[in-house]
């Protein structure tokens, strides 16, 4: 009761609420405004928010990743262009619906469903995150290895269509991971000599690089002006009784998709919006309608891709394994904070746990709230010329990373992996792999050599944990393999059977 009181209070100070209406707004923008994403937006603001007490930093950051999820539907329902990858699936019905004048009805019940996604994330989160961690408390060197092992495999094979070009990127952030000093003998490794590496590379400037300088450079080398203009007829906002009912159906079944799919290392919501958009239309007497502009199909993608937000939280917190992307920041962040996520959290910082699930729950509730009161003059943002927005992303990057340090090597890191991420970015290899590799390197690497130590190669194999949880990565590389073999073996037959 105690840590429940204490967790509530450190809330609603004044410092933290303030925060928390910074990050919705901050979130918001970057939701609205496409190529600019949550990862890249929580990113740029764990360089200021180092500064702050954990909380309000959690509030921050938080929060951007809750209101970015509103945000990124608006210019997916007005101008057919995801805000974020979270909102691909929500163009196939968003846009066809404000084609036909129901702009306002899209946006609208877009964003009650994802409130009600979010929610219901929470409600696992707080249920399924205790068990879980008092699960991962029992594990030793081997099974924790292991875990590391399945969540990097996981994410590997489903972050890129080549399986090749996800170990890429595996291997990389394995191998930043290890610049610096080693943590057992103290020798240095890969250094160079350079004194500024002595303590391995900078995270906020790896990834501000890799996120942020990246995607600045290549929309400023393939920017092409946008051959949609906002749809300004937005037509009736409000649902009506039946159109309630009619997306009572799909929001359950694609929340419950969204559900699991969120407790899934990497997966993320645009994975979960084309499943739960799948499933619902499976699952509708209306299906051939939907890509046509049906409110079902709206309310399923929005639903689905939400509700990994909490899924995403629990294997973070319980674990310490990122469940995506903007988790994996917000690791790095909690551990220069002195906070490490885990099962030891729950036992050690019980409070801030709950403060953690009462700050996503109110800024759900507040960016609803916006949303819902404020939709026709956030539209209008949409008109803003972009090369304002590259401008101030570019200034907050510099600015931002340097503030870290207060070092210009660490500036100069951040634009050489903006480069390295650029070069990432054009031949298919995914940031978000490099990313968890650099997390959970130190990770691996320690329990691996503590393992070894203590029960040798055999303690890998010998353990039940273990031995299933590296056998299932074992499965996810192999089904990451011939997923598409046996795709081109059904178009092959699909094509037989036609001639």
């Amino acid at each position: 009761m105690t840590a429940l009181v204490d967790g509530l209070l450190a809330v609603f100070e004044p410092m933290v609420m303030m925060c928390l209406g910074v990050g919705v707004v901050i979130g918001m923008l970057v939701g609205m405004f496409p190529g600019i994403t949550a990862t890249m937006a929580v990113a740029l603001a764990s360089s200021f928010t180092m500064t702050l007490e954990p909380v309000q930093g959690l509030a921050v950051l938080l929060t951007i990743y809750v209101a970015a999820n509103f945000g990124d539907r608006i210019p997916s329902i007005l101008i057919n262009t995801p805000g974020t990858p979270a909102s691909i699936a929500t163009t196939f019905d968003g846009y066809p619906m404000a084609k036909n004048g129901q702009a306002g009805l899209a946006l609208i019940v877009s964003a009650l469903v994802s409130a009600v996604g979010i929610l219901a994330s929470m409600v696992l989160f707080t249920f399924a995150s205790v068990p879980l961690a008092q699960l991962a408390l029992k594990f030793g060197p081997s099974e924790m290895f292991a875990v590391v092992i399945l969540a990097m495999t996981i994410m590997i094979s489903i972050s890129s269509k080549s399986i090749a070009k996800g170990l890429l990127a595996g291997v990389i952030g394995l191998f930043i991971a290890t610049v610096g000093r080693d943590p057992i003998t103290g020798d240095a490794r890969f250094t160079f000599g350079i004194r500024e590496l002595n303590s391995g590379l900078d995270f906020i400037a790896v990834i501000i690089g890799l996120f942020g300088i990246a995607e600045l450079l290549d929309q400023l080398l393939t920017h092409r002006p946008f051959k949609v203009r906002p749809i300004s007829a937005l037509g009736r906002w409000w649902p009506t009784r039946d159109e309630y009912k009619r997306i009572a159906k799909p929001t359950g079944i694609a929340g419950l998709v969204g559900l699991v799919v969120g407790i899934i290392p990497g997966a993320g919501g645009d994975i979960a919006g084309l499943l739960g958009w799948d499933r619902a239309k499976a699952a509708s007497k209306t299906r051939d309608s939907f890509g046509k502009g049906n409110i079902e199909g709206i309310a399923a993608s929005d639903t689905a891709s939400s509700a990994t937000l909490g899924g995403s939280l629990t294997t973070t917190m319980a674990l310490g394994i990122p469940g995506d992307s903007v988790m994996a920041v917000m690791i790095g962040s909690m551990i220069v904070w002195g906070i490490q996520p885990g099962p030891s959290l729950f036992v050690n910082q019980p409070a801030l746990v709950i403060t953690i699930t009462t700050i996503m729950v109110l800024a759900t509730l507040v960016t609803l709230a916006i949303n819902l009161v404020r939709m026709p003059m956030m539209v209008k943002l949409l008109d803003m010329p972009v090369h304002y927005i590259w401008a101030t992303v570019l200034v907050f990057c510099l600015v931002g990373t340097y503030a870290t340090t207060n070092n210009l090597f660490t500036v100069g890191i951040m634009l050489a992996f903006g480069v390295i991420g650029l070069v990432l970015k054009r031949c298919g290899i995914p940031a978000s792999p490099i990313v968890l590799g650099l997390i959970l390197g130190p990770l691996a690497e320690s329990n691996l050599r503590r393992s070894l130590l203590i029960d040798g190669p055999a303690g890998l194999v010998n353990k039940p944990i273990s031995a299933t949880l590296l056998t299932l990565a074992i499965i996810a590389i192999f089904a990451a393999l011939m997923t598409p073999l046996l795709q081109r073996r059904r178009a092959a037959r699909a094509a037989g059977s036609i001639t």
